[in-house]
């Protein structure tokens, strides 16, 4: 027989109140920073959907701590870099010309789930400004962490994850995985191994007026991000808690400790 599906498992609905007592249960905190990676349809049936998941962290978190999720955009980029699915050659121009400008209070979010497209367009969000690795965050340090967030090396030491590490904030996973776990993008870029260098491109507004704009980056690897984390918490059983919120796994980290061992882990065990 196969597994019960989440809302299976549940013999009452996942509601803001419920979600908020399973929150704290697992150690959020008022007044603390939190990255959050989200999986809502790993939750259970939660009455409300996405919007009930954002209330619950906010309640926790209350008005002196700051929620923070990747909010990205991977569609708006060069068609000579799309590949799921890649365009005609003769497509080339027209996209280059044609593709909307990121904005943050417009742009959907892709591939990051629903609770991320949720928060994005929440009362008092601030979304960085880049157009493809954009983050999102409310709270009393939205402004620190998505203010100055530049198009060269969007994962680095000037994104948002560098700034979340510098207010030692924490990894919240909701039925997600080190799989998903972006904070490892900036062990990454920390770490003294050779990654390739690669040019980006997307359409963005400068001054009001649509423009198509080039940056650097690293050519990043998240393939082996599941083995990374599970090494971390091998290593440092003290540095995260895991239990369940609605009827999903979940875990919480502290991100410093995870990216400074991160970064020791890449450095051993890439080429």
């Amino acid at each position: 027989m196969s597994d019960p599906l989440p809302e299976e498992r549940s013999s009452e609905p996942i509601t803001v109140e419920s979600l908020t007592t399973d929150l704290r249960d697992l150690g959020v905190a008022a007044g603390e920073t939190v990255l959050v990676h989200g999986s809502l349809s790993s939750l259970g049936w939660v009455c409300g959907g996405a919007p009930a998941v954002v209330d619950a962290l906010q309640r926790v978190l209350g008005e002196d701590g700051t929620l923070v999720m990747p909010t990205h955009s991977p569609g708006n980029r060069d068609p000579t870099n799309m590949g799921n699915p890649p365009v005609p050659d003769s497509w080339y121009d027209t996209v280059r010309e044609e593709m909307p400008p990121y904005r943050p209070a417009v742009t959907p979010t892709q591939g990051i789930g629903a609770i991320a497209e949720c928060f994005r367009s929440y009362p008092g969000v601030r979304r960085s400004a880049h157009p493809q690795h954009s983050f999102a965050a409310w709270g009393a340090d939205a402004e620190f962490v998505t203010g100055d967030h530049p198009y060269d090396y969007s994962l680095g030491e000037s994104s948002p994850l560098a700034r979340v590490y510098d207010l030692e904030g924490r990894v919240l996973f909701l039925g997600t995985t080190h799989a998903t776990n972006t904070s490892l993008h900036l062990a990454e870029y920390r770490a003294g191994i050779d990654i390739e260098r690669t040019s980006h491109a997307s359409a963005v507004r400068v001054d009001g007026d649509r423009e198509w704009v080039e940056w650097e980056d690293l050519d990043v690897d998240d393939g082996d991000f599941p083995d990374c984390g599970e090494a971390f918490e091998r290593a440092h059983p003290d540095a995260f808690e895991s239990g369940q919120v609605g009827v999903g796994d979940a875990k919480l980290l502290d991100q410093r400790p995870l990216v400074d061992f991160a970064v020791d882990w890449f450095e051993a065990n890439r080429e």
